[in-house]
């Protein structure tokens, strides 16, 4: 061979090499799952194949998110729940119309002066136990929507979620670890006789089947809602209620009703952002920090920038600032949703923030706006035709109030803790004392849980995300939108910012592990004290991008999975 021949040979073979570096290398270390057909995005893999089953038998989003709903009592007993509620929006392709769904737990109605006085006087009365139960919204939100939006029959969609119960689960790390963070489940006789053996937490790797939930899912597949509110189940719960002391009665199962509603909405930089109305609280938030935000040229910044992580944690503060004082039931009370995500009222609470300076929480005023004119999940579904489910719901703490129905399987919520009992208290002014949110039997508690889907500059859906954790909850909703619209990200690389949280009339700037220390250095000396965070949230999202769907699962808890349809 001559050297020339060698020479070229070298050549072809680095330029070959080179060229094989290229084909593997990656933008992003963060990679969305892309799609062209259907997709749904849950914290458990094996609920979103549940998912994508019923897309494949011919089912919309709607179905699909009926199936998911349920199949998560099984894979995440400790947040997915027949026995709380939650929020959801629903966008119809064809009509191009969302619907805002409200299944949210209420209070009793027949809780007495002397109950009331009993819950305020004893915190963990309200927090563990059938006393902390408010009424479930889930089955019946679930299965009214479906009733109005769905294709399939429910026995159909019931069909992979009771094998999956049946056949059982793995038990995962995380779920093990969670059985023995929730101390009420050893509270709970029934409880404790699904989630211990031998006085433990089932251990990792065992098969846990759910004979009980079988029954359950059986019931509501041949009964649909009157099983729950009316018929079999029902009179079980009822019946634990009477005898352990609980609130709920006949009464209240067959008086609850979903509430069927438009959504609240605003602009961002020219993006139509829908969240759920009230008592969604932390959907005001996201809108209200949007609406701030929205003053501010975030061009040449960076999303992990000091001047722009400043900013927003200002805004997210003025967004908690409303939020703890006027948010609530609106069946109760004149929530002045308007006024609190109007773009005067962004505007207004813009002018006084400094680009380099701290706003002190005492220097805030909620009555302004009248002066003016952490256990939860979320899944996101979208099907071929582009009908679409932005779900959230909650049993409130881990595992709820640790409360099993004996036979059902179904574990109860621990909402009753989420009212304002100090509501009158002249030396309190954080959302314990909100006259939103006090306390009134029948009333649904104020919620951060915020469910949104996001429009691009030309109508076209573009986003569908929400994600858990309590309070945290708005914080990383608007991580995501801002790292998208703002900073132009992949759905990944929005997803894994590291996330912060600023609340009122707290002091502490809450963040995550991933900021350089040259940018904490800057946000003290801008005035944030500085606490370090465990993970905020677990958004579960879809993006709709020029590649396609892009779905994403927060890495931040272990197990989420993205499902796709193949054509």
């Amino acid at each position: 061979m001559t050297l020339k021949n060698i020479f070229l040979s070298l050549l072809f073979f680095a330029s070959n090499a080179w060229g094989q570096v290229r084909y593997i290398d990656y933008p992003s270390p963060f990679h969305p799952t892309l799609g062209s057909s259907g997709m749904v995005v849950s914290q458990n893999q094996a609920s979103s194949d549940i998912g994508v089953e019923i897309l494949n038998m011919g089912g919309n989003a709607i179905d699909a998110a009926v199936a998911v709903g349920f199949s998560l009592a099984t894979t995440l007993p400790r947040a997915g729940n027949l026995g709380g509620g939650g929020f959801m929006l629903i966008y119809l392709s064809d009509e191009q119309k969302t619907i805002a769904v409200d299944f949210r737990s209420s209070a009793p109605k027949g809780i007495s002066k002397d109950d009331f006085l009993f819950l305020k006087n004893n915190y963990d009365q309200r927090r563990y136990g059938y006393k902390a139960s408010g009424v479930p919204g889930t089955v019946a939100g679930l299965l009214q929507t479906h009733e109005r939006y769905g294709k399939l029959s429910l026995k159909k969609i019931l069909q992979p979620v009771i094998a999956q119960a049946s056949k059982g689960i793995l038990v995962s790390y995380d779920l093990n670890q969670a059985i023995g963070s929730a101390h009420q489940i050893n509270l709970d006789e029934e409880s404790k006789k699904i989630y211990y053996q031998n006085e433990s937490p089932v251990i990792e790797h065992a098969v846990m089947q759910r004979p009980d939930l079988v029954w359950t899912f059986r019931e509501i597949a041949r009964n649909g809602e009157d099983a729950f509110y009316k018929g079999s189940i029902a009179k079980k719960i009822v019946k634990a209620m009477q005898q352990n002391g609980g609130y709920i009665t006949r009464e209240d199962l067959e008086d609850y009703k979903p509430r069927f509603a438009e959504p609240i909405q605003t602009t961002y930089r020219n993006h139509k952002v829908l969240a759920h109305p009230p008592p969604a609280g932390g959907a005001a938030v996201l809108l209200e920090g949007l609406n701030i935000l929205e003053n501010f040229k975030t061009d040449e910044m960076g999303p992990n920038s000091a001047s722009f992580l400043h900013l927003f944690a200002e805004a997210l503060q003025r967004g908690h600032m409303d939020r703890s004082r006027y948010m609530g039931d609106p069946q109760f009370y004149d929530v002045p949703i308007e006024k609190i995500i109007s773009k005067e009222r962004g505007s207004s609470l813009a002018k006084k923030i400094d680009y380099q300076k701290v706003t002190p929480p005492e220097s805030l005023n909620p009555d302004s706006l009248l002066v003016e004119g952490e256990n939860t999940t979320h899944y996101s579904i979208i099907d071929k035709d582009g009908n679409v489910v932005s779900n959230t719901y909650t049993l409130g703490y881990s595992f709820g109030s640790g409360v099993t129905i004996p036979g059902t399987g179904i574990l109860l919520d621990n909402q009753m803790n989420n009212f304002a009992y100090q509501h009158g208290n002249p030396e309190v002014i954080d959302r314990s004392a909100s006259i939103g949110n006090k306390f009134e039997p029948g009333k649904r508690p104020m919620s951060t849980m915020t469910p949104i889907i996001v429009f691009d500059t030309n109508n076209e859906l573009k986003l569908i995300t929400g994600s858990p954790g309590g309070a945290l909850i708005p914080a990383a909703v608007l991580r995501v939108v801002t790292g998208v619209i703002d900073f132009n990200l992949n759905l990944g690389e929005a997803t894994m910012l590291p996330r912060l949280h600023k609340d009122w009339p707290y002091k502490n700037l809450r963040l995550e592990k991933g900021f350089s220390k040259d940018t904490l250095k800057i946000l003290q000396s801008y005035g944030h004290e500085l606490e370090e965070s465990k993970t905020m949230g677990s958004t579960q999202s879809i993006l709709i991008s020029s590649k396609g769907k892009e779905g994403f699962a927060d890495l931040r808890r272990p197990n989420a999975g993205v499902a796709i349809q193949i054509d």
